[in-house]
């Protein structure tokens, strides 16, 4: 930490965070409204417009790790800019998905990610392995925004304040917010989604530009930077191998839409129509805000505070060029995307855990799943809490994010062919995502992060293959009876608005 500053200071940066809560709560008590059944509490009754669509979707996407982990990545070079490639692609997807994913939505009345797979092929297991899947990989996004939180913490104590007490207040920052997710469920969610937005990633991304046509690092620092922040990995004399970078980019734009916070954003959505124009706002969002980040990023790089701890950034850079008063509008643009994305994870987890995992051979009342999916975002938030501790001082914190992916693309498969084709059946889609998840894992302990062997290709990819080689055998050697694919085509009519008779899945 190398922020230091008078005792006066702390009514600054602690008193902006405060005003910023209030506000928020402010918005929480003024736009509530209860929820009158688990759907409406999962999906928020899908009711909600393109912006709110687009920022919810924008705010589940970068997360406060962004300003840390992800900005030392352009602080080491051009690498950083990764981000943009992939997640503007990426969330082409959602405008893809858009008609099918909503309608089979609606007329299912589904909630989640793996309520859409389990209902396209007919399985509770292929739903149950899904939901699995998705709160595993998504459980390290939490981990480091709440470790976003502590050092933020530390950042408005000036350093004054040791990593257990970071921590302790970081966790009591999103445990308070907690409790308005935890009993309103996903309006509450959407509407705070919106005023969290505005802050984190629209007043984020005007203070970058601000300071990069005005500030002591500047535009003109661009033109000065070592040639070896333009190299990207796989280029010559780079350690990693020719395929890294499209790992990367592969797995960013296919797992996309993986993550199950970002596609339970078209449940909430009006309509077809909403979640179309919610997706082209978003992709201005998304890849607008990252690369003016990135850019500030680079532009800093060279300052000896920023290199000195490039995790730390955006806090010091800040702080350097505008004292006090700037450096805690960074610790509320950041608190602002922290607790976005990890009210998100939470609400997503919970709400999978009662609505996929919880119904075993059993089914549930509304009050039972509620109180389920309540008792699972406890639990959650709690176990993220402790590993943050543990891995506070983990150098590369990226590389969770990107061990996260190896995992998440293997929903890629089920997904994409049951949306997009009616090849496939639940054997392929159940023992295809298994296959993959196994290798991922399995070479995710020996190759963090690429694997030499194979030009660098990273495990998620290499688990990728054998998930679409298992699904594609099942499909073409697993006959699918005839109840089956006529289920399966109306279906496919029913989304593109052929009147025909659906058959009732397992739901189950």
């Amino acid at each position: 930490m190398k922020i230091t500053a008078a005792e006066p200071h702390y009514l600054i940066t602690f008193g902006m965070i405060g005003l910023f809560l209030a506000i928020m709560i402010a918005v929480l008590y003024a736009t509530n409204r209860k929820s009158t059944s688990f759907s409406d509490y999962a999906v928020g009754g899908r009711s909600y417009g393109p912006w709110y669509i687009a920022m919810s979707y924008t705010n589940s996407w970068w997360p406060g790790a962004t300003f840390t982990a992800f900005f030392s990545l352009s602080v080491s070079g051009v690498i950083g800019f990764y981000g943009a490639v992939y997640s503007t692609l990426g969330v082409t997807a959602m405008y893809l998905m858009a008609r099918r994913a909503w309608k089979w939505g609606q007329h299912f009345n589904l909630t989640t990610q793996p309520d859409l797979l389990g209902m396209r092929f007919n399985s509770p297991a292929v739903k149950r392995v899904a939901s699995i899947i998705g709160i595993i990989c998504v459980f390290p996004w939490v981990v480091m925004g709440i470790q976003a939180l502590a050092l933020l913490v530390e950042f408005a104590s000036f350093g004054r304040w040791g990593v257990t007490t970071c921590l302790i207040a970081g966790v009591m920052l999103i445990l308070v917010r907690q409790y308005w997710t935890v009993s309103m469920g996903m309006r509450g969610l959407i509407m705070t989604d919106m005023y969290q937005g505005i802050i984190a990633y629209g007043l984020g991304a005007l203070v970058c530009v601000v300071l990069l046509f005005g500030g002591d690092h500047g535009f003109g620092q661009l033109a000065t930077l070592p040639p070896a922040m333009l190299q990207i990995p796989g280029a010559e004399g780079s350690h990693y191998g020719p395929w890294y970078m499209f790992s990367l980019i592969f797995t960013g734009v296919i797992g996309s839409m993986c993550w199950p916070m970002s596609f339970q954003r078209i449940y909430t959505a009006s309509g077809i129509r909403a979640v179309k124009k919610g997706t082209l706002l978003t992709i201005l969002l998304v890849g607008g805000f990252y690369a003016i980040l990135m850019l500030f990023a680079t532009a800093v790089s060279q300052d000896p505070n920023v290199q000195a701890n490039p995790q730390n950034g955006f806090f010091t850079a800040l702080f350097d060029q505008g004292g006090p008063w700037l450096l805690a509008l960074a610790l509320v643009i950041v608190l602002a995307a922290s607790i976005g994305h990890v009210d998100g994870c939470v609400q997503v987890c919970g709400t999978q855990f009662a609505n996929d995992l919880a119904t075993w051979n059993k089914p549930r009342s509304d009050r039972q799943l509620t109180v389920l999916a309540k008792s699972g975002m406890v639990v959650f938030i709690v176990a993220a809490a402790l590993l943050a501790y543990f891995t506070f001082n983990y150098s590369r914190l990226q590389l969770l994010a990107q061990i996260s992916y190896q995992g998440i693309i293997q929903l890629a498969v089920p997904l994409f062919f049951g949306i997009f084709s009616r090849f496939g059946n639940k054997q392929g889609a159940l023992m295809g995502m298994m296959t993959g998840i196994i290798i991922a894992i399995v070479l995710t302990v020996f190759f963090p992060d690429d694997i030499p062997a194979l030009g660098s290709l990273t495990s998620g990819i290499v688990g990728l293959a054998g998930n679409v080689a298992v699904f594609v055998v099942c499909g073409l050697l697993i006959p699918v009876d005839d109840k089956e694919k006529a289920r399966v085509e109306a279906l496919f009519a029913l989304a593109d608005g052929v009147k025909a008779p659906v058959a009732k899945p397992l739901l189950n």
